[in-house]
Parts: structure tokens; C-alpha cells; sequence
């Protein structure tokens, strides 16, 4: 199947609702100030592929009617996920998103953060607006998870010393929280049972905890298209599941060799290349591949309690897509 038919699997149920979102979004961004309007038409322009709303109105068919709290839940996940991308890209000086300029690159850091906070306040007004209390509950305690898991990654990145159980809970704080969210809200929206909602939360963890396996798997692979070059997580000095792996089953004098290209020799990219075959070599990638599918299995176990149908299809789509994906 191509990514556009995949896409298109993943889609169908769910056409009308996505097509009727977009305005609606749009008019969530609207403001009367010029600069801030003009960046905000910038960003809708440049959308990706908007998996967060998906996932909101995935979760909700799959449990319920879409309704408007549907809609809310879907431009608020939406808006804080954009306010993310905008602040990430000020944090690691990116100058591209999707191959395009960041804001950041256009309009400088200074004006890059008052945007993401405006999207970020424009989510939560949304939210307090039509009194949906307990999804801005859920989606504050992602904002604070997403902080809390990337302060932590630069903490350990300096040290050296993240073990396996801590690169999960990062992963999960800084990509699976907002993911789970999105399922959970969707539910949410619908008045779907505790278990239910329960249901699509843990399938969003287990979804995202996939989907950032793969994108660090990115970082080991030649044919990667993710605009980001390869070997850019060991430039940054950042420990992700291939590396922890091989530190803990690699000899003293492999393991000091290891630390020190990770400490001294990260810009070099030769020894970078060396690393990164260091590392294949000694089955980090073939054992953070198997976790990865073990995460997949989880998700896919989730959706098996629910009736067949159109929706759970198209959800099992979007599993195979996060990791099958080629950026």
C-alpha cells in the first residue's frame, strides 16, 4: 500500500469531519493583530499532516457521534501541538520545518515564543470558553509532562547516564503524553464510559511510545527523510534506545570508547558515521526495532475490543503507518 492510499485508509472515516475542522481552526487562530495574523496564515499554510485532530476524531467515532466538544478537543490538541513545534524549533535552533523556513528563521526567536504562547493561550481559551473543564485538565498535564520530559533528556544528555526505564518515561512524558491525550479526549468528547476512555488513553501511550522509537530510529538510518541529518541525536549527545542498549551489553573498553566519542568526538562526523555502524553492529538497532513492534502489538491488542468497522480500520492503518512511515 502507498502512503497516500495508507493516508487515505486512515482518512476515510472521518473526510467530512476533517474538512469542516480546517475552517473552524482557522478561525481559532484568527487575531486582529497584522504581524501575528500573517504568521498564523504561514503556519495553516504549511500544516503537516495534522495526526493530532485525526486521532481526536478517530478516537471519537471509534467510541461515540463527533459532536462539537469533538471539535473543540481537536483545535485545542491542534493548537498546542503547533505552539510545541514553534518553541522546538526556537530550543534547537532549527531554521526548517517540513522543508520550509521556521518561524524562528523568518521572524526571530523573540517573536517565534510569543507566538507559540499565544497558540498555546488561544488553546486553553478555547477550552475555558466552552466550559470543557476536564479536557484543558488533560491537555495541561501533557503541556507539563512535554516540559518535564525534555528538561530531563538535556539534564541526562550531560551526564551520560539515562538507563532504559528512563529513556521510556522521557519518550512517553515528551511524545506518548500528548498522543494519549488526543485519544483520550477524543473519547472524552463523546461521553464514552470510564473503561472506554481508559482504553483509547492507553492506546494513545503505547501509539506514541511507537511512533518515537521509530523517529529515533530515524537518526541510524542512511535513507531518512526527515529533514534532520542523520546522526543528529548523537551529535546532540542525546542517549536513545540503540545507544543504552549497546552501553549495556558492550565490553569496559567498547563502552569507554563509546562515552568518550559521545563526549569529545559527538562533531566529528566521521566518528559519528563509526559510531552509528558501532552500533548496528552490536544489534542496537535490530533490538529497539523489536521493542518498537512490541509497543505496536500493545496498541493493536487495544483496538481487538472494540466491534469491527470502518474506524477501527482505519486506526489499525494508522498504527502500521507510525511505523512504517519513511519520515
Amino acid at each position: 500500500m502507498t502512503k497516500a492510499s495508507t493516508l487515505n485508509t486512515i482518512k476515510a472515516p472521518i473526510k467530512k469531519e476533517l474538512k469542516e475542522f480546517d475552517p473552524y481552526f482557522r478561525d481559532a487562530m484568527r487575531t486582529k493583530v497584522r504581524l501575528l495574523d500573517i504568521i498564523n496564515q504561514y503556519i495553516i499554510k504549511r500544516k503537516g499532516k495534522e495526526m493530532r485532530p485525526i486521532l481526536v476524531f478517530l478516537a471519537a467515532k471509534l467510541c461515540g457521534e463527533i459532536n462539537q466538544s469533538t471539535y473543540i478537543a481537536a483545535t485545542l490538541t491542534q493548537l498546542l501541538h503547533t505552539a510545541t513545534l514553534v518553541h522546538d524549533d526556537v530550543v534547537d535552533e532549527a531554521y526548517e520545518r517540513r522543508g520550509f523556513f521556521s518561524i524562528n528563521a523568518l521572524w526571530k526567536s523573540k517573536v517565534a515564543v510569543l507566538v507559540g504562547d499565544f497558540l498555546l493561550s488561544k488553546g486553553l481559551l478555547i477550552a475555558l470558553d466552552n466550559n470543557e473543564f476536564d479536557q484543558l485538565k488533560f491537555v495541561s498535564e501533557s503541556v507539563k509532562d512535554m516540559s518535564e520530559g525534555e528538561l530531563l533528556q538535556i539534564e541526562k544528555s550531560k551526564k551520560l547516564n539515562i538507563t532504559e526505564d528512563l529513556y521510556f518515561d522521557i519518550i512517553y512524558k515528551k511524545t506518548a503524553s500528548l498522543i494519549a491525550a488526543c485519544t483520550q479526549l477524543g473519547a472524552l468528547s463523546v461521553n464514552a464510559d470510564v473503561e472506554s476512555q481508559e482504553k483509547m488513553k492507553q492506546f494513545g501511550v503505547y501509539l506514541g511510545i511507537a511512533f518515537q522509537i521509530k523517529d529515533d530510529l530515524f537518526d541510524y538510518d542512511k535513507q531518512a527523510a526527515i529533514g534532520k541529518p542523520t546522526g543528529n541525536d548523537i551529535k546532540e549527545r542525546k542517549l536513545t534506545l540503540p545507544l543504552i542498549y549497546v552501553l549495556r551489553n558492550c565490553s569496559p573498553d567498547d563502552r569507554k570508547w563509546v562515552l568518550k566519542s559521545l563526549k569529545k568526538h559527538n562533531k566529528d562526523k566521521a566518528r559519528v558515521q563509526e559510531l552509528i555502524k558501532f552500533v548496528k553492529d552490536k544489534g542496537g538497532i535490530e533490538y529497539t526495532r523489536e521493542k518498537m513492534l512490541e509497543y505496536k502489538a500493545k496498541a493493536d491488542a487495544i483496538l481487538m475490543t472494540f466491534a469491527n468497522s470502518e474506524v477501527k480500520d482505519a486506526m489499525i492503518a494508522l498504527v502500521n503507518y507510525t511505523i512504517e512511515r519513511k519520515k
